[in-house]
């Protein structure tokens, strides 16, 4: 099968490869990275119309494009790991580099990606897998409808490991008809080690982008777990046992249930989308030992502590070179741009999704660092009033902190969380900033490691070449 056709376009890693790989190439990221510019007036016009569509059919429609490139159940066991790791490194253009990356999915990663312009290398994916008959409100049955078809997966390939994710507060509309199979490299797969090889200059440093965040799972045979619930609103007691917000969530969603139906866990495990696999280091120790590069841990618990350090990364890099400083463009999730971030001289502050707990990390930073003039707001809508979803009032006073102009980049604040033409519009409105200086020439890394290093959020572990 075509790797394209089986690792989802809606997910954060793909996302992610997508907004790096094509800043590299000197381009930006009009329609997430999936049309060009000129498209995105019809596509606004369409998605802008489904917008007004009654809620029902809003989230029907929105469930059917999920659907649509999901992998049918059947065809799981063809999906090989080369493929999938051929299709990233097909992504980049092939040129040195003093500084790559290798591990976990995270947008403020993205960000130190581009001012380096240093590739990334994700070790997991999302491979979306059709599947009928299952309440979302039901993990415990589709962890029964989709294990052997997982099985069938890790037979045929012995260097993943697969994390069956089900999140029926975030995810409900695109696991009605479809469920969540994360795979993690567990050894290096020869296509990343041949990109390194030819990418990373000699004496150069690879840097392993290691979020130790771990979440409840449930073993479900050799190299497979299965994880019920994500970071985001809800919290883990919440999955666990439910309480009063679930079981309004789930009466006002006509679920039969007032609580999740899901097998108990008996372990913790690297979680599914943000969690760095450990099992890969010996391999990318020993590359880095070969080639004679520096290998660096740069490990932080949760996925939003490495904002605030990029963040103010930015800003310091900006006031080095006498730029000014006052921009903040606040993202969420897969809506990107690195492009446009330095093109318009922005600081990123990047959020994992649209929660309570993501406003709250968003409003912390803004307590504690200098003030802006200008704060753009991005918010990605998932269709759906979960539990612990930030309302706009909310992203409002966060907004409030700028001293100037604090504006929703955009967002229809009306539609939101169901404002899909949200994913073409955001782009459209950043490229009409204000450009304050050209492009720059990339971020020299010992000065970025430096910075990092010194940050209580970060751990920073390296190996230096053998002499």
């Amino acid at each position: 099968m075509k790797p394209g056709r089986v690792v989802a376009s809606f997910d954060s890693a793909t996302g992610m490869l997508r907004a790096l790989s094509r800043f590299l190439r000197g381009r930006d990221v009009p329609l997430i990275g999936q049309g060009p510019a000129a498209a995105e007036p019809l596509a606004s016009a369409v998605l802008g119309a489904a917008n007004r569509l009654p809620r029902r059919l809003q989230e029907r429609a929105y469930a059917a494009s999920g659907w649509a490139e999901a992998v049918p159940l059947r065809r799981v066991g063809e999906i090989r790991s080369d493929d999938l790791a051929r299709w990233v490194t097909g992504h980049y253009p092939r040129r040195r580099s003093q500084v790559a990356f290798i591990g976990s999915a995270n947008g403020a990663m993205i960000h130190l990606c581009a001012a380096l312009a240093a590739p990334w290398l994700p070790q997991t994916l999302l491979i979306p897998v059709r599947r009928r008959g299952v309440h979302p409100d039901e993990p415990r049955a589709d962890l029964s409808r989709t294990r052997a078809a997982g099985q069938a997966l890790l037979g045929a390939n012995p260097d993943l490991v697969l994390h069956h994710m089900h999140d029926a507060n975030q995810d409900r509309l695109m696991i009605a008809g479809m469920t969540y199979f994360r795979v993690k490299w567990r050894t290096l797969p020869a296509a990343y080690r041949r990109y390194l090889e030819q990418t990373l200059a000699p004496g150069g440093t690879l840097v392993v982008a290691d979020c130790g965040l771990r979440w409840p799972t449930t073993d479900a045979g050799p190299r497979h777990v299965f994880q019920h619930g994500a970071p985001g609103g809800a919290t883990r007691e919440e999955y666990r046992d439910g309480g009063p917000r679930v079981a309004d969530y789930l009466r006002r969603y006509g679920s039969p249930h007032r609580r999740w139906d899901y097998p108990p866990a008996d372990g913790e495990s690297p979680e599914a989308e943000w969690g760095f696999e450990p099992a890969l280091l010996p391999d990318l120790s020993e590359l880095a030992a070969r080639n004679g590069w520096r290998l660096v841990r740069m490990s932080f618990p949760e996925p939003e502590h490495l904002s605030p350090p990029v963040a103010d990364l930015y800003r310091d890099w900006y006031r080095t070179r006498g730029l000014p400083a006052d921009r903040l463009l606040a993202e969420c999730f897969l809506l990107l741009e690195p492009w446009w971030t330095l093109r318009s001289g922005s600081v990123p502050y990047w959020m994992v999704f649209n929660t309570e707990p993501s406003h709250a990390s968003l409003t912390a930073y803004l307590d504690r660092a200098d003030p802006f003039d200008e704060i753009r707001l991005l918010l990605f809508s998932h269709g759906v009033e979960s539990v612990g979803l930030a309302s706009i009032e909310q992203w409002r006073a966060a907004l409030a902190y700028a001293r100037k102009v604090g504006v929703f980049t955009g967002v229809d604040t009306g539609a939101y969380p169901r404002d899909f033409a949200g994913l073409a519009r955001a782009h459209r409105e950043l490229a009409r900033i204000r450009a304050t200086s050209p492009m720059p020439l990339p971020m020299d890394w010992q000065v970025a490691e430096k910075f990092l290093a010194q940050r209580e959020e970060l751990r920073w572990d390296v190996a230096d070449p053998p002499s």
